[in-house]
């Protein structure tokens, strides 16, 4: 066990509907405010264009504007930097997950469960694989908003530390949102942080946010509060969560299983 502390900062903002330069000028000044130091900062699902179907006018190739500017602020920063876009490869779209590191590289994860209700699985193509990042000894996994809904999909089988969702979660859903979350902590014995997005878009959808960090025993440990713009930072501790672990193994008598895609 040589894990130290892990600083996490959570950002949870308004989003300009499909407005990529405004939204990036608004975080930019809000990444300004940061003047401690931070080993990870997550932003919402979408966080530059909002929980857009129109990914054949707002996707980006591999350097593209949005990703540029996640390696501008990561290497500012000097921190990981976690945030989704709409992707285009090889003429599919993505709503895919970069990890961005101060070095300018990056991990990337696409959303396996496409929001079906919106028809995000008419528009976007399904991942089918999930990363696991490597900070300061901490395992992050990070997964977008519906994932959440399916927990056979974040199964900790002992591959993880710390489970991230980024969201464009409605209001009218808050409480599955942070019932799940508690949930994804307690049967994970892992950390959890679930940033989400505040303010209607341009379909008129609310959202109240409700960004919250969970320790491994489902207890929350941030205090941003509903409808408010704000970022925070909490650290993780290491040693509290490996000795839970230790005193309490139930991760060792958890199922085995194979996922068919």
């Amino acid at each position: 066990m040589n894990a130290e502390h892990l600083n996490i900062t959570i950002l949870q903002t308004d989003i300009v509907w499909e407005d990529i330069d405004t939204n990036l000028k608004n975080l930019s000044k809000t990444l300004q405010e940061i003047q401690t130091e931070t080993d990870l900062i997550v932003l919402p699902e979408m966080f530059a264009i909002g929980f857009s179907m129109q990914p054949e006018k707002f996707a980006e190739q591999a350097g593209g504007k949005i990703q540029t500017w996640m390696q501008n602020q990561a290497r500012q920063k000097n921190a990981i930097i976690i945030g989704s876009l709409i992707a285009e490869d090889e003429k599919k779209f993505y709503n895919r997950l970069f990890a961005v590191q101060p070095s300018g590289e990056f991990a990337s994860y696409n959303k396996r469960h496409l929001f079906s209700f919106a028809g995000e699985h008419l528009r976007y193509t399904a991942g089918t694989e999930t990363i696991t990042i490597d900070v300061k000894g901490w395992k992050i996994r990070p997964l977008i908003c519906y994932d959440l809904r399916f927990p056979v999909w974040s199964r900790n089988r002992s591959d993880y530390d710390v489970l991230i969702y980024i969201a464009n979660w409605p209001a009218r859903r808050s409480f599955a949102w942070k019932t799940l979350l508690t949930a994804r902590a307690i049967e994970n014995q892992a950390y959890v942080a679930g940033v989400n997005r505040i303010g209607a878009d341009g379909n008129g959808i609310e959202h109240s946010g409700d960004s919250l960090v969970l320790n491994y025993l489902g207890e929350q440990i941030s205090s941003i509060q509903s409808n408010v713009q704000k970022w925070e930072q909490i650290k993780l501790n290491y040693r509290e969560m490996y000795e839970f672990r230790q005193k309490f193994p139930a991760l060792h008598d958890a199922d085995k299983f194979r996922i068919e895609l």
